[in-house]
């Protein structure tokens, strides 16, 4: 088998030509290597990080809202970034209210364009 490298751009009868005889899967596993108990005592002596999946921990984030799926007719996503102040108050106004949250929206609007109406 020859050491030059095979070019990408070449033709394709020169594809043909390579030799791919000599990759194959080991026959038995290598006599010279460590045992896998030593590797893993000397890595963890090291403070190596495992790669292995870990058990899963405890969510860190705060719990989630419920779902809230309701057949509207409102079809139109808006997305705003807000203080989590003005976020928790805006679910509690609609969960105390018993409304979704695109009738709070509404409702809010509605509410600030009368109060920019009114004569200061």
């Amino acid at each position: 088998m020859s050491k030059a490298r095979v070019s990408i751009f070449g033709d394709e009868n020169e594809t043909a030509t390579l030799d791919v005889a000599s990759f194959a899967p080991k026959a038995e596993p290598d006599r010279k290597a460590p045992p896998a108990e030593q590797v893993k005592a000397i890595s963890q002596a090291a403070n190596f990080k495992s790669r292995e999946p870990t058990q899963a921990k405890a969510p860190s984030k705060p719990a989630k809202r419920a779902p809230r799926q309701y057949r509207t007719g409102r079809n139109v996503q808006l997305s705003v970034k807000a203080l989590s102040e003005t976020v928790d108050a805006f679910y509690q106004i609609t969960d105390k209210q018993g409304w979704v949250l695109g009738y709070t929206l509404q409702r809010a609007i509605e509410a600030l364009q009368r109060e920019l109406k009114r004569p200061q």
